[in-house]
């Protein structure tokens, strides 16, 4: 679905916002064309559900950088080719995970991309996996310890 947008690169609040408006403008093109709003992980062995929640969240989060913005116009083969790293609990004191039973970090490695780390809820009592959040992973360069002595 990349439909050659010009996405901005840097780092002021109005770039971010309008990295945050192509990602919602995405997600509102893609429920189009998916009615059942899911897609099946075989990792997982279970559908991904995006919802109000996923589109949010992601959002907020990936549209603090320009590559986590181009990450989301993966979702599709994101949500049905990521591989489960982990389960955790939902992190204390979050409203939004709250309603969740459980936390799984699942990863996408895009050839010619980089790693996508994928986020997926396990809705508590109903039992839906519910797309959470979506971001590259950037390499961060580490810097190189200076002896002291």
């Amino acid at each position: 679905m990349n439909n050659k947008i010009e996405i901005p690169q840097g780092k002021t609040k109005e770039e971010v916002q309008e990295r945050e408006k192509i990602i919602k403008d995405f997600y509102a093109q893609w429920n189009a064309t998916n009615p059942e709003k899911r897609v099946y992980n075989a990792s997982l062995q279970a559908f991904i559900y995006v919802k109000f929640l996923s589109i949010q969240e992601t959002a907020e989060k990936a549209a603090r950088s320009y590559k986590s913005t181009i990450a989301v116009t993966y979702l599709t083969e994101i949500l049905e080719l990521a591989k489960v790293i982990t389960h955790t609990k939902p992190k204390e004191g979050n409203k939004k995970q709250s309603r969740f039973s459980e936390v799984i970090i699942m990863q996408y490695n895009k050839s010619s991309f980089g790693k996508i780390k994928l986020t997926v809820g396990l809705l508590r009592g109903k039992g839906e996996h519910i797309q959470y959040c979506i971001t590259a992973i950037e390499k961060t360069t580490v810097q190189p310890a200076t002896n002291t002595q």
